[in-house]
């Protein structure tokens, strides 16, 4: 009976050399115990004495994992290292991109909603608290941008760097690195691999020379179980079972030598095996102190807690939140669209000559060009000037349309002459080129029409205003707004604003 594989009994099995025994060790590459995997029967051990015990001894206790062939995963291991530095590349790479997306989105965010707190109702500290959010935006997505420069270009031109500096290309392909390993363990390898093709082929002969005496045996025995064999039958086959016995002996000869040459060259090839494999090791081990190194930059750039500036900007918001005031906000109202604004109460007018003279196109434009009006200067209830906000906006809002109506009635007076306008005096929020009919409802002065060329083609961006193409004629029906704007006519019929500097008077 011999020891199988997993230390069962298996009939007429013996253990084969390389393999793990009942009690094989195992290394960073599935080692086996050298002295079990000596195999060894029940007849062979008797045979072999103490003298092949005291040869295998020292080994029993060593370890070691380098088959045939084992070194391969870790030779790989080297075009594993270089794939990984792109891999690390790659992710940061697309983290960078991330936050390059998340600072153009707030970006456009702060822009636009920049726009409509400006034309909207807001208005006092409240409008400044609240564009006080759009601008932490901005600086917030400096911030990230910043980290996705980082991220981009420096971080990533540093792996680029060591990995050019630790793995060589060669012009045949691969790595100067990883054919280095390979040649040092093959080159370590190679006695050891040819002596165990010794022992193996040692043993395939001395097995078949004990299966070949098993069935001289077994004829033998039944040759003296038959009376009908001769004895001249029987005599040749002891003479085969003699035969067959010295022939395994002889085999079994052999194979104790070669495993006792391979036992004895075994501690030289795990030594062998071990210089190069602590090589890679050590390679290995710098990439693995590259990438924690990588790792704490990486953590470094993203972590904005401890920025100066991410956590500056979220303070100096809280306190232009904090400064919002209600109470002055509301005297704002009171001393700009309330009872504390200026009036111009009606007052008695004598008749005289020139109120009856109607006034000539040239005078309005001579009036329009010298005058200068200043508007948005209001005194307020307690004797201070105050001064409302600047709007810069490319027409009228909605909540000029809706504050002017009233006030501005109230303030412009105007007479009414056969059907037409006369303005006396223009308001704080009005330009020389917009009147007031009767109703008090602020409309364009009316031009006759004129002929006017397109220069440029012009997509209208909104519903109000024109489309057309260059070369295409269209009649201008008022004049130029204080933004550059006029009132045209399509030929089509279609009415609306058009740039100025876009046309040009046909004719001129």
């Amino acid at each position: 009976m011999e020891r199988g594989r997993v230390g069962k009994a298996v009939p007429g099995r013996a253990l084969p050399v390389g393999r793990r025994g009942p009690r094989g060790g195992s290394a960073r590459f599935g080692a086996a115990r050298c002295g079990d995997e000596t195999p060894v029967s029940s007849r062979s051990l008797k045979s072999l004495g103490h003298s092949c015990q005291l040869t295998t001894a020292p080994l029993r206790n060593l370890t070691f994992g380098f088959q045939a062939g084992n070194y391969r995963r870790t030779v790989k291991r080297v075009d594993d290292g270089y794939r990984l530095c792109n891999d690390l590349i790659s992710c940061f790479q697309e983290r960078a991109k991330i936050e390059k997306n998340y600072a153009q989105q707030l970006t456009e965010w702060s822009r636009k909603w920049r726009t409509n707190v400006e034309k909207g109702p807001q208005y006092g500290t409240l409008e400044k608290a609240w564009h006080a959010f759009l601008t932490a935006a901005d600086k917030l997505s400096e911030i990230h941008l910043a980290v996705r420069n980082h991220l981009a270009g420096e971080d990533s031109d540093k792996i680029k760097a060591w990995q050019k500096e630790a793995y060589h290309k060669q012009m045949i392909g691969g790595f100067k690195e990883t054919k280095e390993a390979e040649d040092g363990f093959r080159k370590a390898q190679k006695p050891w691999v040819k002596k165990m093709k010794d022992v193996e082929n040692s043993k395939r002969n001395y097995h078949a020379a004990r299966k070949e005496e098993k069935t001289a045996h077994t004829r033998e025995n039944h040759a003296k179980a038959d009376s009908s064999v001769s004895q001249e039958q029987l005599r040749k086959l002891q003479e085969r079972v003699e035969k067959c016995t010295q022939e395994a002996e002889k085999c079994k000869d052999q194979y104790e030598k070669m495993l006792e040459e391979l036992n004895r060259y075994n501690p030289r090839y795990m030594e062998d095996m071990e210089q190069v494999f602590e090589g890679c090791q050590e390679a290995e081990l710098k990439r693995l102190c590259f990438f924690k190194e990588m790792f704490l930059n990486l953590h470094q750039h993203l972590n904005l807690s401890t920025s100066e500036s991410f956590h500056a900007l979220y303070r100096d918001l809280y306190q232009v939140i904090m400064a919002a005031d209600n109470q002055e906000d509301l005297k704002w109202w009171r001393n700009t669209h309330g009872p504390g604004m200026a009036m111009n109460w009606p007052q008695f007018e004598e008749w005289s000559l020139e109120t009856q003279r109607p006034i000539t196109k040239k005078e309005k434009s001579g009036k329009m060009a010298d005058d200068v009006t200043l508007t948005s200067i209001l005194p307020a209830r307690d004797g201070v000037v105050s001064q409302t906000p600047l709007q810069t906006r490319q027409r009228f809002s909605y909540q000029e349309e809706q504050n002017s109506l009233f006030y501005d009635s109230l303030r412009a007076p105007t007479h009414v002459n056969g059907g037409k306008e006369d303005i006396s005096e223009w308001s704080d929020e009005d330009t020389p080129k917009k009147c007031l009919d009767a109703n008090g409802h602020e409309e364009d002065i009316k031009v006759p029409g004129v002929r006017v060329r397109a220069l440029y083609d012009y997509t209208g961006q909104e519903a109000d205003e024109l489309s057309f193409k260059a070369g295409e004629e269209l009649m201008k029906i008022s004049e130029e707004d204080e933004q550059g704007w006029c009132k045209g006519r399509l030929l089509t019929g279609q009415v609306g604003l058009y740039p100025a500097n876009y046309v040009e008077k046909v004719g001129s």
